[in-house]
């Protein structure tokens, strides 16, 4: 399956799971000096290889790029070893997020993967000026991360290695989320 293909295949399926709703997210593909990204505005449901816009590494992104193209561009200049992005809005992640802290998941495989997740903070006016920078310079040193009240942004060497990062990272903030809820936190925390 070519780059292009995989990449659709990816976003839609943080749509069909539950990560996105119909229109929200984005994700790109790095190969070589430039990287395919979905178009603003994408449904994910209907969204094709054909509609994703080719960007620069350096330059202007490509005409009808998602909003963050520049993010995503950001990100590849910075992580000499990220060949994907992803973007996504899991309620649970998002959740996790509104105190504003870092994340330190509770359960096993959370701890396994990320022993905590950092957590940006951008006033929703300033995002589309600061996120670029803030979340490329997190995801220099972090396979992941969380921008306060918006989502996470992950990165890796495959789309799917950044798609399994975003689905980890959301079971383990549904499994904290739960666990507060049923008031055991303290009894499952392990750290």
């Amino acid at each position: 399956m070519d780059s292009r293909q995989e990449l659709v295949q990816h976003y839609q399926w943080l749509r069909q799971y539950g990560n996105n709703d119909s229109h929200s997210g984005n994700a790109s593909v790095r190969e070589g000096d430039r990287f395919w990204i979905t178009p603003t505005g994408a449904c994910a449901d209907t969204l094709s290889a054909d509609q994703l816009v080719e960007c620069p590494l350096y330059g202007v992104p490509g005409e009808g790029a998602s909003l963050d193209a520049p993010l995503h561009q950001q990100v590849y200049q910075r992580n000499a070893k990220a060949r994907a992005v992803l973007h996504s809005h899991g309620p649970y992640s998002v959740a996790v997020t509104l105190d504003g802290k870092e994340f330190v998941p509770v359960d096993f495989e959370g701890q396994y993967y990320f022993s905590a997740i950092p957590v940006i903070n951008i006033p929703y006016d300033q995002y589309v000026d600061q996120a670029p920078g803030a979340v490329a310079q997190v995801l220099a040193e972090n396979k992941i991360t969380l921008v306060r009240g918006h989502g996470v942004y992950a990165c890796a060497e495959t789309i799917n290695r950044a798609y399994k990062w975003t689905c980890s990272l959301e079971l383990s903030a549904k499994t904290a989320v739960i666990a507060r809820q049923a008031g055991t936190l303290q009894a499952v925390s392990c750290v």
